[in-house]
């Protein structure tokens, strides 16, 4: 049966992931995730890896039908329960230097229909069995990204008038273009891109904002951004000293708010996808830093559980600018999916912020994170807030404010 992708960019795409991506070194090991599906792009990544002289590469896969037979046969307590020794071990691999990447392809509304109290003690157990791994992750200690690949479910929600194949078809073109792949030389084009993004962030770093205001329909929140942050955007380089992308696509720039500054009211611009569940119309007030109250118009149940993860699942960790004029943005594709539609659009994250996107990042301990307003959790979660309704301004140390966006464009 003749594959709906396009085989010479899957391959492409592989290469990018390994070359851009992860930048892997000769002899360096990978640990890889990815659902059953992806197996084709994990196929090519692999070889792409040991191509480019990798060590050992270690594939962990998922399979969504065994996620759902856990809802329906397993006995109450499981759902409290997460493979802790798993994430022990992979934290074990990246302290030996392992990369790690991630495949995303699983249908977003793969738990829509599951009791939403399930999903919150599963989401929860997972949160903290997985503390390790998100540690090293968010402190940067090693190389890491995340692709994507057309997965059959996901690719029917975001285009249900079309056939599975023709569907498949056109989620696996939309991410090569979203990922810079459909080009004679994508990895030029991705050196092109870092080099732009690099100047924004740059030019945010000389500004020296203590806040961003945001404002525009149902929004006007202002985030204090935390001492001494720094705005990141495209490749970064790890602890490990290797330079990565750790988004394929990205469209960002990003820096740490402060955790205990942030007041206003806010809307979400787009759903949010959040393990299964669809999460629309979010609806939050901010006091000192912390939710105080919040709304969603579908899957308010399983945000409001999101929120009571943990003290900072209420806090921000991460605020992003992104242009509406963003390829993904200019697509019109609402991809359900996190890493593709928070590239669309300005965004905030609660829970965990990034040690990276601190001054002294490399010797930063995290009792001084949190004392210069570093947010700390169990999670991370993106949900965008940005259109080509909403206008930013950066404020000064002196309160005086300099346009960063307006109507949604770099101002």
């Amino acid at each position: 049966m003749t594959s709906p992708i396009d085989q010479n960019k899957l391959k492409k795409l592989a290469e990018i992931a390994v070359k851009v991506g992860l930048r892997l070194e000769e002899g360096q090991d990978l640990v890889m995730t990815a659902p059953l599906e992806a197996a084709p792009l994990v196929r090519l990544i692999t070889k792409a890896a040991y191509k480019a002289g990798g060590g050992l590469v270690t594939t962990f896969y998922g399979d969504p039908e065994t996620v759902l037979a856990r809802y329906k046969h397993a006995p109450d307590a499981s759902f409290d329960k997460a493979a802790d020794w798993l994430f022990e071990g992979m934290a074990k691999a990246f302290d030996n230097n392992a990369a790690r990447l991630a495949i995303s392809s699983e249908n977003p509304m793969l738990l829509a229909n599951e009791d939403p109290e399930k999903v919150g003690r599963i989401n929860k157990a997972m949160s903290k069995a997985t503390t390790p791994v998100r540690k090293r992750i968010v402190e940067f200690d090693v190389n890491w990204s995340i692709v994507s690949y057309p997965g059959a479910d996901w690719a029917k929600l975001v285009f249900p008038d079309d056939g599975e194949e023709a569907a498949i078809k056109k989620l696996a073109e939309a991410i090569f273009a979203a990922s810079r792949v459909d080009v004679e030389d994508p990895i030029t084009a991705w050196k092109e891109h870092n080099a732009n993004l690099s100047q924004r962030s740059a030019w945010l770093n000389r500004q020296s904002f203590t806040a961003l205001n945001f404002s525009g329909p149902g929004t006007d929140l202002t985030v204090g951004l935390a001492e001494g942050h720094v705005w990141m955007g495209g490749e970064a380089a790890a602890k490990n000293g290797i330079t990565c992308n750790p988004n394929i696509p990205t469209e960002e720039v990003f820096t740490t708010p402060h955790a205990l500054q942030v007041d206003g009211h806010v809307i979400s611009t787009k759903p949010l996808s959040h393990h299964g569940t669809l999460i629309e119309d979010i609806s939050v007030k901010f006091e000192g830093g912390r939710i105080v109250e919040a709304r969603a118009g579908k899957g308010e149940d399983v945000f409001l559980k999101l929120l009571d993860t943990d003290e900072g699942a209420r806090r921000l960790g991460e605020v992003a600018l992104v242009p509406h004029s963003s390829p993904i943005s200019q697509s019109g594709i609402l991809f359900f999916n996190t890493l593709f539609d928070e590239n669309a659009a300005c965004h905030i994250a609660l829970g965990q912020c990034y040690s990276k996107c601190f001054e002294d990042s490399e010797t930063i301990t995290p009792e001084q994170v949190k004392e210069q307003g570093g947010n700390s959790s169990q999670i991370h979660v993106d949900w965008m807030i940005g259109s080509d309704k909403i206008d930013i301004d950066g404020i000064t140390k002196d309160r005086s404010r300099v346009p960063v966006f307006r109507r949604g464009e770099w101002a």
